[in-house]
């Protein structure tokens, strides 16, 4: 059967969601074109050719991106069975339906996708509409080694900014999915529940063996929170620096595992580890009970000294505009990360995030949270709220702003920073202090050439500038996110 297997979009990544399903159904004989929109042009012969065309939904922007897709696939292929898999696909059905989507798959999808071609390999075009393959599935799977041809070389994803040294080709893979924590702003919760699952780590090896060889100077794990498993992590960071002691890595790890683990942070820096990201959305205590988080502010002031002391890069990740966000409790946040030492440490549209309310998020579980959200957007792919201050609705766009302007200029994170210090208090109607030297400044932070970012509304650069692609593909995406 021809199978064509979509990401519009991964964080720059070469998506993993591409490379593992591909492997499963090339393995059992069918032919897989696997496209990565973000990187390379929709090839419309395969489309037309397709018996399947499956859709890979790991984020809110990469979904957004589909739906306006899809009416494209369907006129170029109308008889082509259309799937829609990863952890944006349970969550929105009823409107990927709308759209033409027959088939639904989260959690563990490879399975689901093998048995979904298979039966449309026997049933042809009489296969019936009706989904026979569970839409979530936690079944613990014997991985097999991803499968990266046809995809655009590692080279031409994200790179590694090493300030002084340039930069370095960048592999990614995944050592796990889901995660065992419920925070309740998180995508994988509504899907995972709080189970996760390990890849086993001779296939993790393998694939970053054959990434290396094929120029990877750094691996990117794109898991939710490495320390799940920390048995599995620690022994495959091991494995890791002694057959591949001149790569480096980055991991996901939460702010509660970091305290919680962190007699295991020497041997992440000493592995190769170069940076840790970490979810940390706010240094309000209020803020981070109403999001279930796990840690308090003092938790974060702790990991951050223990890092200093290691000599180790944190890289805190930020929700600021939440329904709770005040100005005061804003500047606060501004006021922390100078004060740490950490306005290189952070991507400036880290500082304008807006929080996403998707469907079967459990922030709808919260009373306050209810009467605050309008009806669900179907474009937006989400329930809009507003803050009860209309000035920090104004701030979040305002300082989306001064993140793509400086993206666009590669102004400097520090010269950024003081741009959205200025702004914050412009909205406050207080002077700006000036902003003093502090005794870690001008430290080189590498940093990924594409920052990470999760539960946020994407921003119109976001949706439309998404990394180096090729002219045809970008005009596609531009006109299906409504820019053009």
């Amino acid at each position: 059967m021809n199978i064509v297997l979509i990401s519009t979009y991964e964080l720059g990544r070469q998506p993993f969601g591409l490379a593992s399903p591909a492997a499963w159904l090339r393995k059992r004989g069918h032919r897989v074109v696997v496209l990565d929109l973000a990187r390379q042009e929709l090839d419309e012969s395969a489309v037309r050719d397709a018996a399947l065309i499956a859709i890979y939904l790991p984020m809110h922007t990469a979904t957004r991106l589909a739906v306006q897709l899809i009416p494209s696939l369907r006129e170029l292929n109308p008889r082509a069975h259309l799937c829609c898999y990863g952890l944006y696909a349970p969550m929105n059905v009823d409107y990927l339906r709308t759209l033409g989507v027959s088939t639904f798959l989260g959690g563990e999808f490879e399975e689901g996708l093998v048995h979904l071609a298979g039966r449309l390999a026997v049933d042809g075009e009489q296969s019936p509409e009706q989904q026979t393959e569970p839409f979530i599935s936690l079944a613990r799977l014997s991985f097999e080694l991803p499968d990266r041809s046809g995809m655009p070389p590692i080279e031409k994803y994200a790179h590694l900014i090493v300030p002084g040294d340039g930069y370095r080709i960048v592999g990614s893979t995944e050592a796990s999915r889901g995660c065992k924590h419920l925070c309740r702003h998180c995508p994988i919760v509504p899907v995972y529940k709080g189970v996760f699952r390990i890849v086993s780590r001779d296939v993790v090896l393998k694939d970053i063996r054959r990434q290396a060889a094929a120029g990877a100077q750094h691996i990117s794990f794109g898991d939710p929170d490495f320390f799940n498993g920390i048995r599995h992590a620690m022994e495959l960071v091991e494995d890791f620096h002694c057959e591949f002691p001149n790569l480096t890595y980055d991991v996901t790890i939460k702010i509660e595992h970091l305290r919680k683990y962190q007699e295991h942070l020497p041997a992440l820096r000493d592995t190769g580890c170069l940076f840790v990201i970490s979810a940390v959305e706010s240094v309000d205590d209020a803020v981070l009970e109403f999001l279930d988080k796990g840690h308090t502010r003092e938790d974060f002031l702790h990991v951050v000294k223990i890092f200093r002391e290691l000599g180790m890069t944190l890289h805190p990740t930020f929700v600021p505009f939440t329904p709770w966000t005040t100005l005061d409790g804003y500047l606060e946040l501004l006021r922390v990360l100078h004060q740490q030492s950490l306005t290189e440490n952070v991507a400036p549209i880290q500082l304008g995030i807006h929080l996403l309310i998707p469907e079967g998020s459990r922030m709808l579980g919260l009373e306050d949270v209810r009467r605050l959200i309008g009806p669900f957007d179907p474009q937006l792919l989400a329930y809009p709220w507003k803050n009860p201050d209309s000035r920090l609705d104004a701030l979040s766009e305002t300082v989306q702003e001064i993140a793509a302007a400086a993206e666009r200029q590669q102004e400097s994170r520090h010269a950024t920073f003081e741009r959205i210090w200025r702004a914050a208090h412009a909205a406050a109607g207080l002077p700006a202090p000036a902003i003093a030297a502090t005794q870690h400044s001008g430290l080189s932070v590498p940093y990924l050439s594409e920052p990470w970012y999760c539960c946020a509304e994407p921003t119109r650069d976001q949706l439309v500038s998404i990394g180096s692609v090729k002219p045809k593909a970008k005009a596609v995406l531009a006109t299906a996110a409504g820019f053009v």
